[in-house]
């Protein structure tokens, strides 16, 4: 089904998030300003998308994400405003639109971002803005810009780029999340500057499978639910099933709540004692079913009786059932850099 397919990472579509500079005109004739604004947001869930080569792709004022990119697509308008006998008054205007588009690779703590400002539609004064653009980011990720600072925006479209450098990252470790702050800065000689503000989605880079040898450092969007599979696994595959079809629906992709990831092995043992006994049952040991498979899994933060019995099971299964899921779920976290407390979905 092509849903197996598509919860490989997960789509959504957020609203934008921006801050304008203060508008302080002076009471006094012949003062001018330039104020920004950011369009109007919207905020929508897109449903689950492509695999990590997969780029987002958004529509105006929507911020839409997968694992592993973003889309970001901004409109941004200015007020030429100056004071006449005292009271401010729009001489012209400005409106253009960026959109970014920012890949993050799962092999590699560095890497970049292309966005492209539109030929502005300008009013009256409002022909002459020039526009600078910054960018800052955090978690140990400085970001660097490069754009012909200082665009005339009514001259027409201009395209920069954004380069992402994260220092050397230990094994076993995982950076803060952070977030890129974009400025913009509008001059126009005979007025005061104005600016304004947005953000980018949070993202997070970790090296959490690397080894002293060998650096397994990549970033994520982690808010973006991914899935692991556990089709093919006989009884493992049933039991979920058996579950959902009489009710328990955390992890189903259908419509289900997501589990959360859980990096603390004495609650995931203690989980695991909460529902598992210590014996299998002796029709269980005669068919060789004598490993306990527990959902949601010991290592989420739902696991053991954090749920009501209702929305959780155990099933018998054979050793290597759960050995072979056992490695399932470690191929996927690397690939997805799973980490503490992101959501995910499993598919059956």
């Amino acid at each position: 089904m092509k849903i197996r397919a598509a919860l490989a990472t997960g789509a959504v579509a957020l609203g934008l998030l921006g801050t304008a500079a203060p508008s302080a005109l002076a009471d006094q004739s012949g003062t001018g300003q330039l104020r920004g604004t950011i369009g109007s947001a919207r905020s929508q869930v897109n449903g689950l998308a492509a695999g990590p080569a997969s780029n987002a792709t958004c529509t105006i004022n929507k911020i839409t994400i997968n694992r592993y990119s973003e889309c970001e697509w901004v409109s941004i308008h200015v007020d030429v405003i100056k004071v006449i006998d005292g009271k401010p008054e729009i001489e012209g205007t400005v409106d253009f639109d960026v959109k970014h588009q920012m890949t993050l690779k799962v092999n590699s703590a560095n890497w970049s971002e292309q966005f492209t400002v539109s030929k502005a539609r300008t009013t009256r004064a409002g022909s002459g803005v020039a526009v600078d653009i910054g960018a800052a980011s955090g978690g140990g990720t400085k970001a660097a810009v490069h754009f012909p600072q200082g665009h005339i925006l009514s001259s027409g479209a201009a395209s920069g780029s954004v380069d992402y450098k994260t220092g050397a990252i230990p094994k076993g470790h995982v950076n803060a999340k952070a977030k890129t702050h974009y400025t913009y800065t509008f001059t126009k000689p005979g007025y005061t500057p104005g600016s304004v503000s947005y953000d980018s989605v949070v993202y997070r880079c970790d090296n959490y499978y690397g080894s002293k040898r060998a650096s397994r450092s990549g970033c994520a969007i982690p808010e973006v639910p991914t899935a692991v599979s556990m089709v093919g696994i006989p009884y493992i595959d049933d039991g979920i099933r058996r579950l959902r079809s009489s009710g328990g629906h955390y992890g189903d992709p259908y419509g289900g709540k997501p589990l959360h990831w859980m990096i603390n092995p004495t609650q995931e043992d203690n989980n695991r004692k909460a529902v598992c006994p210590t014996k299998a049952p002796p029709d269980m040991q005669r068919a060789g079913r004598t490993s306990c498979d527990e959902y949601p899994f010991a290592s989420t933060k739902e696991g053991g009786t954090h749920l009501p019995a209702n929305q959780r099971e155990i099933t018998w299964v054979h050793i290597q059932e759960n050995r072979s899921q056992g490695g399932r779920i470690t191929a996927w976290r690397g690939k997805m850099h799973v980490m503490d407390g992101d959501p995910f979905y499993v598919i059956v």
